[in-house]
């Protein structure tokens, strides 16, 4: 399969890495120049819990516009305030049946993929277990590996092209599972980024110092049980009822893992906090709740970042 993945991160270069690895014939789509030029010259380097490999690629590139032809599949795996931007910029690589694969943390992703391409076009990706982070230019490290979960956006039920988009992520060493409701899988997820994102930006800890240090964990249960009331409150289903001790057990085989959020903050990035953290109160507001603890979150990290890197970034 042709595929461009569009927004190669530590996340993306994982599947970038072992996609091709599997055998297909994958661009790289990413704005950070140094990367791109390593992966051109040297190949893509994908160690950690998948093993250690260097891969090439079908080629490392810009932007998408630069990829010779239209592609199979597409691969969002921006940022979620760099999603709309994204999709509106993938014209030139997109047939008529091409889907978009959104994946992204936190809410909001899909729904922005949607909006600017089409509510049929996009297919939802939920990750979970993986731990990646950027060792440096064309390479990256993965602390686990353990789901990708697929679904249509639209619905309903598990369609065939999600089953063969299932497929080739599993011929290429995924542990991969197609979903009829796979928004209960966003939230699921959700649930734990905001368990884990925000307390451990604010507290510089590992996932497993936070679990380890009775503060900081209070921290972190506070921000979970406030998502999963909201997710209760909505409707949505969850597959448990005890959002601690869920979250607990998903951080206790990521122990060694930085956060996303706490690696995009070390290196003077601005976070995503507002579609994790700073996304429960919104929604908890729209089903008469209120999230003080992810609102005390989400304060300290807009603080800390207007302090670190000014208000104008």
């Amino acid at each position: 399969m042709r595929i461009a993945i569009v927004g190669c991160g530590a996340m993306g270069s994982v599947y970038a890495g072992l996609l091709a690895d599997g055998g297909n014939d994958v661009w790289a789509v990413d704005t950070w120049n140094e990367h791109v030029d390593t992966i051109n010259a040297s190949g893509l380097r994908v160690q950690g819990a998948s093993g250690d490999r260097t891969v090439r690629l079908a080629g490392a590139v810009a932007a998408p516009d630069q990829i010779p032809g239209p592609v199979d599949l597409v691969i969002l795996a921006t940022k979620v305030g760099q999603v709309t931007d994204a999709a509106l910029a993938l014209g030139s690589i997109l047939t008529d049946d091409t889907p978009v694969l959104s994946i992204q943390n936190g809410l909001g992703g899909p729904q922005r993929a949607a909006a600017a391409l089409s509510l049929d076009r996009v297919v939802i990706g939920v990750v979970g277990g993986f731990g990646a982070s950027m060792v440096g230019p064309g390479h990256v490290h993965h602390n686990g590996m353990e789901l990708v979960r697929l679904g249509e956006f639209a619905g309903p039920g598990v369609s065939p092209r999600v089953e063969a988009i299932a497929e080739v992520w599993r011929s290429s060493g995924f542990n991969v599972a197609a979903y009829e409701n796979v928004h209960q899988l966003v939230w699921e997820k959700l649930i734990c980024n905001v368990a884990f994102s925000g307390p451990c930006t604010v507290t510089r800890l590992r996932v497993g110092e936070l679990l380890d240090d009775p503060d900081a964990s209070l921290l972190s249960a506070t921000c979970a049980t406030e998502a999963f009331e909201v997710a209760m409150a909505k409707g949505i289903p969850l597959g448990f009822d005890d959002p601690v001790a869920y979250t607990r057990e998903f951080g206790s085989k990521l122990t060694g893992a930085k956060p996303s959020m706490l690696l995009d903050f070390q290196a003077g990035r601005r976070c995503e906090i507002d579609a994790i953290n700073g996304a429960i109160p919104v929604a908890a507001a729209e089903v008469g709740l209120t999230a003080p603890g992810n609102v005390v979150v989400s304060s300290l990290i807009r603080s800390l970042e207007n302090h670190s890197f000014g208000s104008g970034q």
